[in-house]
């Protein structure tokens, strides 16, 4: 079934040409990832299909009965809403009912009275009437997952990240048919990515995304589509296979441009010395010669990224952190950490949003103190810091301006020395692109034109944070080819574990509560690691469980005449009133309090204590929330059984 038709169509800002009649199609169960390199129009050709901007010609079609959604890179958001407001602005009546509840239940749980308990059974009989309680059941996972519990708080108080993530739970919630998004793991952390890859690929969802991040595009998507010099190019298959069949593409059409070339060499000879009464074959015959021209001129010179300036000396001490220590609040950063960096060394930074990557970065560039400890900085070090904020510019200033008020000219690694609009040239910023201004930039160009300025400081040590966020895959792949080769020290936050995993040697890993752990490998080996611990973990408190029972026959006894005495489940699935809505929703609360307090009470048990009086405090302790778990679990489950009717 045809969702998108597009054909013929056409885009260009200026003189510059963005594509030229391109036409493609999305059918039910396509997953597209549309592939080019920054300032190509990917951006664009998303906009132009929703109607943000308008095409210069050609035509966009799509299916009259599906419903489509689409996320900005950058959303707009009406800065006095709430986030709740936000996220439930919709014709779904479903949507409306879970919002009404959601109001009435917080208003409930903060004032309870008549009018809040009315309203709140007002509101659970329409969820009831629209049997809205599993979709209820989906909004809250989307906001758990993506970290949303500031629902009170308006937009214009958010930070970029969270907008962004607002944004996107919005689109998820709303169910279309086709979801076409705009870098959707910006300003997410690898929990979150990983978990919309599995939501995106365990729903009967038709998607188009532009997207740099090459581990999410082979998990999601089946086909790509490449713009390359105004044209399009279908690829179905992998990231992997794209690389290969775009290799090959580019070589045949080379071969095919230098044939038109001897052929058109030949041919302009013979033009040259024909008379000039010319006969049919003649006017023929200079027919094909100007087709033969087009083909021959038809190449265009590929200009690649280089990035080759030159690195300051490093010398025999880098950067030491002595019994570092930080938190705000109750909430700690870093707690005693200690570390020495080597010449050459590539670390990852990794952990949830929120655990303190950036606080440790601003540490060492010396905008946040540590509360106690040292950090010590050799005396030949120079960093660049590439965050993410990125360049604050002056939107009427022109590109070349920029990097003038830096330096006129730039010394490079092979010794020579290059002017501020050679050095442009380098970065894929040609003469039109470098006089014009900076508001014209992509989002992309930006993050480029930002690079840039930092490595024509000539650092020795690169701190990177969040370096993938909006660069084109071409452009990614150089910085890593750049990184490879370089020989001071990198430091680089990033939820790409694609570049994360072919950039370091091991991770600093923020584990939360101020542990930052030193993992030698890379994303995919701590990742590998971490699941094994956490096998073990699971079945070192499955064993312990067993273990407690028999130590603590008389409670388990007590447990299962309890069980016996208590009702069957109800049959036939049987709707829940009122009031066993509101206790199903507080045993969730109470399971998982009292699944956290038995975690604790396996930890310390499994460590162990020389005071045998602990131990049995511990397993006495542990007896009583596994026989209130059992309980509450049994209640749990009959409930559900009324929730899943």
């Amino acid at each position: 079934m045809n969702y998108l038709s597009v054909e013929s169509l056409t885009k260009s800002f200026g003189t510059k040409a963005l594509f030229n009649k391109i036409s493609f199609g999305l059918n039910q169960g396509d997953r597209i990832a549309l592939i080019a390199k920054n300032g190509a129009g990917k951006s664009t050709l998303l906009k132009v299909l929703v109607e943000k901007e308008i095409a210069d010609e050609g035509t966009v079609v799509f299916r009259k009965d599906i419903v489509v959604t689409y996320l900005d890179q950058n959303p707009i958001l009406n800065e006095n809403d709430t986030v709740l407001e936000a996220i439930y602005n919709s014709d779904n009546p479903m949507l409306n009912a879970v919002r009404d509840y959601e109001e009435a239940l917080h208003a409930f749980e903060k004032d309870y009275n008549d009018q809040t308990s009315a309203k709140l059974e007002t509101s659970s009989a329409q969820m009831d009437k629209l049997d809205a309680w599993g979709f209820e059941a989906k909004v809250q996972e989307v906001l758990q997952r993506l970290k949303i519990a500031f629902l009170d708080k308006q937009i214009g108080m958010l930070s970029g990240g969270q907008k962004k993530r607002v944004a996107l739970a919005k689109v998820l919630i709303d169910e279309p048919h086709l979801l076409i998004l705009d870098e959707p793991t910006n300003h997410l952390d690898v929990e979150m990515i990983e978990w919309l890859e599995n939501y995106l690929v365990s729903r009967d969802m038709t998607l188009l995304l532009v997207t740099h991040d090459r581990y999410f595009l082979d998990r999601i998507c089946n086909e790509i589509i490449e713009i390359d010099n105004g044209k399009i190019h279908h690829y179905r298959g992998d990231f992997q296979y794209y690389v290969e069949k775009k290799a090959e593409r580019e070589a045949i059409e080379g071969s095919e441009i230098d044939k038109a070339k001897n052929l058109f060499r030949r041919e302009l000879e013979w033009v040259r010395k024909m008379p000039k009464a010319r006969g049919t074959k003649s006017k023929s015959r200079l027919n094909a010669f100007e087709d033969t021209k087009e083909k021959a001129f038809s190449g265009i010179v590929e200009t690649k990224l280089e990035l080759g300036v030159k690195m300051s000396r490093i010398g025999g001490k880098i950067l030491e952190f002595k019994n570092i220590k930080k938190a705000f609040g109750e909430t700690k950063i870093v707690n005693d950490f200690s570390y020495i960096f080597k010449k050459g060394e590539k670390i990852g930074v990794i952990g949830k949003n929120g655990t303190g990557k950036s606080t440790f970065l601003n540490m060492i560039m010396g905008l946040e103190n540590p509360d106690s400890g040292d950090i010590q900085t050799g005396e030949t070090m120079i960093f660049g810091y590439y965050s993410q904020e990125g360049l604050k510019l002056t939107e009427d200033k022109r590109v070349i301006e920029v990097v003038k008020d830096i330096a006129e000219f730039i010394p490079l690694a092979d010794g020579s020395k290059l002017s501020a609009s050679g050095l442009l040239t380098k970065f894929l910023f040609p003469p039109e692109v470098q006089y014009s201004m900076v508001s014209k930039l992509s989002g992309g160009e930006r993050r480029r034109l930002y690079l840039m300025t930092i490595l024509i400081k000539n650092p020795n040590f690169l701190i990177l944070d969040e370096p993938t966020n909006d660069l084109d895959i071409v452009t990614l792949s150089v910085l890593e080819d750049f990184l490879t080769n370089f020989q001071g020290c990198v430091l680089i936050v990033t939820h790409d574990r694609y570049f994360m995993d072919k950039m370091v040697d091991h991770l600093f890993v923020f584990e939360g509560a101020g542990v930052l752990r030193d993992f030698p490998g890379n994303y995919t080996e701590y990742r590998d690691k971490k699941e094994s611990e956490d096998k073990l973990a699971s079945k070192s408190g499955a064993t312990f469980v067993a273990e407690s029972s028999i130590q603590n026959s008389a409670i388990s006894a007590k447990d299962e005449e309890s069980t016996s005495s208590k009702p069957a489940r109800p049959e036939g699935g049987k709707k829940l009133s009122f009031k066993e809505k509101l206790e199903y929703e507080q045993l969730e609360k109470e399971i998982a309090n009292l699944e956290a307090e038995k975690l604790k009470i396996t930890t310390l048990l499994n460590a162990g204590s020389d005071n045998h009086e602990d131990i049995m405090k511990w397993s006495e302790q542990a007896g009583a929330i596994i026989a209130k778990l059992d309980d509450k679990s049994f209640r749990w489950l009959e409930l559900s059984e009324g929730i899943n009717s």
